[in-house]
């Protein structure tokens, strides 16, 4: 039945097994390296919202907790895929131009990208939709299968149109991915007194089309201990190739 399914949601139930599966049974690295033939691009907020904090029941910048969960997975993913690095928001250009590629997709990647947002100061708006754009063409998306990972508190503040983009990358590279972790997303409002303060963290991202409309994964994380479990499940490898060849362990 699931082999009748569209080939992204076949793509998306796999990634989803992954986490059931990935707690019970450990991923030998050759095996994981079968799995992990596509080379990944993390495109990572650097932007001013990201050293917020004082409100919306965050004691601290969301730049401390992502730094926190980088250096936790990526010794855990790089050794088995191809990674590279993209940062928006801060740099010396106009606001919105502020996009910099700071590596390609290359082999145990995790020291380096540890120590590039280790560095990193946000600062700067949201260039959010060229950004993905951008990390698409590094990874040649239109000869060459290749996954991207948005890493994202959820805005577009430089008039881009990420579900446009959706439409383009979907028709121009069914063998591209594009996975959306939103962080710490929050509301454009947010008041102690509002009937629907309780709501503070129902925050959506205009990004999410991205990954509904490439067969990639919307989650939502506000914990470090979450985002850790949605960069593995964006950039770790299926443990099975198909998700009907999968065979659930005894008992």
């Amino acid at each position: 039945m699931v082999g009748s399914l569209p080939r992204p949601l076949r793509r998306s139930l796999s990634l989803i097994a992954l986490c059931a599966f990935a707690g019970l049974m450990p991923v030998p690295h050759a095996v994981a390296a079968q799995g992990c033939s596509e080379d990944a691009m993390v495109v990572f907020d650097g932007s001013g919202s990201m050293s917020e904090m004082g409100f919306n029941l965050m004691d601290e910048p969301r730049i401390f907790a992502a730094r926190r969960a980088i250096r936790q997975v990526m010794p855990q993913v790089a050794p088995v895929r191809n990674l590279g690095l993209l940062v928006y928001g801060p740099g010396p250009r106009e606001a919105c131009d502020n996009i910099d590629l700071r590596f390609s997709p290359i082999p145990d990647a995790a020291p380096r990208k540890i120590a590039e947002i280790d560095r990193l100061m946000p600062s700067g708006n949201t260039p959010l939709t060229a950004s993905v754009a951008r990390a698409a063409e590094a990874l040649d998306y239109r000869t060459r299968p290749g996954v991207v990972v948005l890493v994202t508190d959820g805005k577009e503040t430089c008039g881009g149109a990420p579900c446009q983009l959706a439409a383009e990358l979907a028709a121009d590279a069914p063998a591209l991915t594009v996975h959306v972790i939103g962080f710490k997303l929050r509301g454009e409002h947010f008041s102690w007194d509002s009937e629907n303060q309780h709501d503070y963290r129902q925050g959506q991202t205009v990004a999410r089309c991205l990954a509904d409309q490439t067969g990639g994964l919307y989650l939502t994380t506000e914990t470090v201990d979450e985002l850790v479990a949605a960069l593995r499940t964006t950039l770790g490898c299926p443990i099975f190739g198909r998700l009907e060849d999968a065979v659930l362990p005894a008992g």
